[in-house]
């Protein structure tokens, strides 16, 4: 299982994470597809990283998820 997989899971699967980011569930498949967040979470135009560690109950930190899903590298 991929850890952003294993991050999704862990907020409910991929509809909850979808509400708790504010997209569509589509768009979070696109992120899983990638095994990355988008770009916008590395420039400060987005924060989803806070806001699915958040949702996590503290089984993940936003700058562990920032890290372990750069776009470009795939965490295993």
């Amino acid at each position: 299982m991929s850890f952003f997989k294993s991050v999704i899971d862990s907020v409910g699967g991929v509809k909850a994470a979808s509400k708790i980011c504010g997209i569509s569930p589509r768009a979070m498949y696109k992120w899983l597809d990638s095994d990355s967040l988008p770009r916008t979470d590395y420039t400060g135009e987005t924060n989803y990283a806070d806001l699915l560690a958040e949702a996590s109950d503290g089984k993940f930190t936003a700058d562990e998820l920032r890290e372990k899903l750069r776009p470009g590298s795939r965490a295993a």
